[in-house]
Parts: C-alpha cells; sequence; structure tokens
C-alpha cells in the first residue's frame, strides 16, 4: 500500500482569481523551479516515507523541496523567514499551493533529508550539461571566506586552555571545599537529610566549563596525533598541538581565518567552487576549515570529474593554490594548468615572453611564469578573474548568503552545495526560461531528461552566455 500525503494540487482552481497560475507572470521563476523539480529524482527521499506507517500524513515531499530550492534561489535559507514568505509571498504560495508548513517542519525536513537535498547539486548540473551550459573547456578554481555558525569570541587556543584549565581545577577544588564545609555545618543545623545541601550554581559552571575546556583539550591533542600520523606515517611518543591551535566551543570544526578581500578575521569556512567558463555554472563545489587554498586544485578537479564525467581541458587558480606537485599531477592528467607560482599585483605590467624552445632545465614554477607570460596565457588566466569572483559575488552580495546556518564541516559542505543549486537553477532558468515555462520537459525510457531540440539552439543562437548577471 502507497504512502497517504496530504492533498497537494498545484493546479487546484479557485474561484477568485480561477487558477493560482494566474497570480504571477509566465516566467516567473517558481514555474521553472516547479518543472524542474517535477524531473528530479527524489527517490531517495520518498523512500523514508515509505517506512513510516503511523502519524499525520506528511507534506508532500515534492513540494518541500520546491520551497527550499526556490528560497535558496532568492537568498531566504532561513525557516523561519521561509514559513512567513507561504503566508504572506505570493511566489511562496503559488509554489506550495497554499501549503504553510510552520518553521519546525520546514527545519526539521531540510535537517532529516540534508546529505539528500545536497545530491540534488549533481541532477541540477547534469540539466545544465544537457542544456549546453557546461563545456569544460575552461574551469577557474577559486574559494571564498564565509563565517560558521559561531562567533571567534567562542574560540580558545591550545595554550590558554591549559591555562584556563588549571585555574578552574583551582577554583573547583576550593569550590567543592566550600561546599564541604557548609554541608557539615547545615547538617549540624538542621540534621542530615535536610534542604541546603544542592550543587551551588557557581560550582556547577565552572564544572561545566571545565569539562568543555577539557574535551577541546583532547580533541585538539587527538588531531595533532593524527596529523603526525599522516605527515611521518608513524606517530612520535609525545605529540602536542601548538600553543596558537584554536578551537571553537560553539562549532568545533570551524577555525579562525581571514576574511576574504579584508584585513579583519572571521570564525568560519573555506567555501571552494570551480566554475565553468561557457555560463559560469558552478561544477564543483566543497567546503574546507582549512585557511589556505594549497592543496585544493586536485581534490576539486576530482569532484568536477565526479559530477560531469570528464576533465576540463583548461583550469586556472590563484597563487594560492601553487605546487609543483600539483601542476605535474594535473598536467599528468591532461589539463591544461595555469596557475601562477606567486601573487602579482593587478597593475604590474607583464613582460613578454621569451622566444625559442623552452631550456629542459627550467623548472616547474620558472616554466608556469614562462607560460603565463605568452598571449595565451594571459587570456587563459584572466578567466580566473571573471569566472569565480563574480559568482562569488552574486552569493554573497546579491543574495545574501555570508554565513552558514548550520554547523559541523560535513553539514556545512552540504549546506554550500544547496547555495550552489540555486546559484545554477538561475542560470539555467536565465538561459532556457521562455522553453521551459511553455512545456514540461519530457523523458525518454532511460528517465533521462530530455531537452527540446529549441534549447540547443538558444544557445548557439547567444554563444556564451556568461553575462555574469544571476
Amino acid at each position: 500500500m502507497s504512502k497517504t500525503f496530504r492533498p497537494y494540487e498545484p493546479d487546484q482552481s479557485f474561484l477568485m482569481p480561477v487558477s493560482m497560475r494566474e497570480w504571477l507572470p509566465g516566467d516567473h521563476l517558481t514555474y521553472f523551479i516547479t518543472d524542474v523539480v517535477d524531473q528530479l529524482d527524489l527517490t531517495e527521499i520518498l523512500e523514508r516515507y515509505e517506512r513510516e506507517e503511523r502519524g499525520c500524513p506528511p507534506y508532500h515531499p515534492r513540494m518541500m523541496v520546491k520551497v527550499l530550492l526556490y528560497a535558496y534561489c532568492v537568498g531566504v535559507p532561513s525557516s523561519r523567514k521561509i514559513a512567513k514568505k507561504l503566508e504572506e509571498d505570493v511566489a511562496f504560495r503559488v509554489l506550495a499551493a497554499n501549503n504553510t508548513p510552520d518553521f519546525r517542519t520546514i527545519s526539521d525536513f531540510r535537517k532529516d533529508h540534508l546529505k539528500a537535498l545536497a545530491g540534488l547539486f549533481v541532477q541540477v548540473l547534469k540539466l545544465c550539461q544537457k542544456a549546453g551550459l557546461v563545456k569544460l573547456g575552461h574551469v577557474a578554481l577559486d574559494g571564498t571566506k564565509m563565517k560558521a555558525n559561531a562567533s571567534r569570541h567562542k574560540a580558545m587556543s591550545y595554550k590558554r586552555m591549559k591555562e584556563e584549565e588549571a585555574r578552574l581545577q583551582v577554583e573547583v577544588k576550593e569550590l567543592l571545599r566550600r561546599a564541604e564545609a557548609v554541608d557539615e555545618e547545615e547538617d549540624r543545623k538542621y540534621g542530615k537529610g535536610k534542604r541546603g545541601d544542592e550543587l551551588p550554581k557557581e560550582l556547577a559552571f565552572r564544572e561545566s566549563r571545565l569539562k568543555k575546556i577539557q574535551e577541546a583539550r583532547q580533541a585538539l591533542e587527538e588531531e595533532a596525533r593524527q596529523k603526525a600520523e599522516e605527515e611521518h606515517k608513524e606517530s612520535p611518543l609525545t605529540v602536542t598541538p601548538q600553543d596558537k591551535t584554536q578551537r571553537n566551543f560553539t562549532d568545533s570544526d570551524s577555525r579562525i581565518m581571514p576574511a576574504s578581500g579584508s584585513k579583519h578575521f572571521i570564525q568560519g569556512y573555506n567555501a571552494q567552487a570551480a566554475v565553468d567558463s561557457e555560463c559560469q555554472v558552478i561544477v564543483a563545489a566543497e567546503i574546507t576549515n582549512r585557511p589556505v587554498d594549497r592543496g585544493q586544485a586536485e581534490p576539486m578537479m576530482d569532484v568536477v570529474k565526479a559530477n560531469t564525467g570528464q576533465l576540463p581541458r583548461q583550469m586556472s587558480a590563484d597563487a594560492g593554490y601553487f605546487s609543483s606537485d600539483t601542476v605535474n599531477n594535473l598536467t599528468a592528467l591532461g589539463i591544461d594548468v595555469y596557475i601562477p607560482p606567486h601573487k602579482t599585483s593587478h597593475n604590474a605590467a607583464v613582460q613578454p615572453a621569451p622566444r625559442g624552445r623552452i631550456p629542459r632545465s627550467l623548472s616547474i614554477p620558472d616554466r608556469m611564469r614562462r607560460k603565463l607570460r605568452t598571449k595565451k596565457g594571459q587570456k587563459c588566466y584572466a578567466l580566473r578573474k571573471i569566472l569565480p569572483e563574480p559568482v562569488f559575488g552574486q552569493i554573497k552580495q546579491a543574495r545574501g548568503f555570508r554565513q552558514f546556518l548550520l554547523r559541523g564541516l560535513d553539514k556545512v559542505n552540504d549546506e554550500w552545495r544547496l547555495i550552489c543549486i540555486g546559484h545554477n537553477l538561475l542560470k539555467l532558468c536565465k538561459a532556457h526560461h521562455q522553453e521551459i515555462i511553455t512545456q514540461r520537459l519530457p523523458c525518454d525510457n532511460t528517465g533521462d531528461i530530455k531537452f527540446p531540440a529549441a534549447y540547443g539552439s538558444a544557445v548557439s543562437r547567444t554563444g556564451s552566455l556568461c553575462d555574469f548577471a544571476a
């Protein structure tokens, strides 16, 4: 017997107006989201409900997915704000067919299905590929720092942890001595077993804080031990973190790092994105808690291949990603790499490339410097500035995503993919909304989306659609 859901009829007619589809213009984003989500494979989400046999019928999962994806497209990720929009915003009401789940229901749905929702990134990316918006001729890689759902003032260094732990142990010991003395005095005064022997609030606070500090210190020591094992294969007998190593009590996976384009520091994550040059579609999105970008280029290209089925012909990134091993390994995979060995001023004049054969004795950094001085090298490396940076601007400035809502590296990674799904949906909508709103996307017998021929012609007529606007 199939699972019963609450009624969800997007095309339900009303007396005034006649149909909900008359509430908004025909080319509105909500209709695009509806048509796309209707074609997505939500089996992983739906299967969970088939196993439930008790309780009231839940809201339809497909409707909930539409609402969440639309919310990320328009920069409204907060469950409370989404719930308010479902009551006051016409677009949200049309999308939800007048269903009004409360904020807790929305929050729980996202939490329960976070991994499956993040997995829709690949499905949406494949739609972009089928529509001709992803060519993988050139992919530019960059990272941006985003605030964690934690204050940097809630972080503590390993050195201070040791100092605080010693201080708190002395205070707790003194408070316990005083509490015992008070207990003895009250026992004499009131008799044993009478009121007056509760744990003082001051002592409870210090004990809980001491426990948190001890747990954080042990976690830092475990991280140092694991790092030593990875680097030296065999861990030294005594491994301790550096005194300046910090850990946050609110989100222990987040790190203090310099904010992008600023001199101040934030408690946050390093959000990585690989952007295709055809239409600025994000082809890979990952989160790291390392403040530097070094070592991220190879893993990101692996993700690009996993998401799209192939590697890009060219890739570019700034000097923060450079290492000789990275260039060697990516080149061995057949990728034409453009990563400078060192930072250069934006206004610095580029010297012409030397003529003649490249000397065999030239080092990898020198070969890269020579390569970037050629006309082709300058042109290819320039894409690094005009691909990821506008994407980050659209995400952070236009749609207001400057701080993650979730905590923990895995959850933040999934949330970053949700944000990037919204970006890619907007790119797809901008390129093809005229065709998508006039007819639903048919599927072939394999279950794959089959785009009409007009989609391909639309791309060929406009050429590269990277106008840098969402």
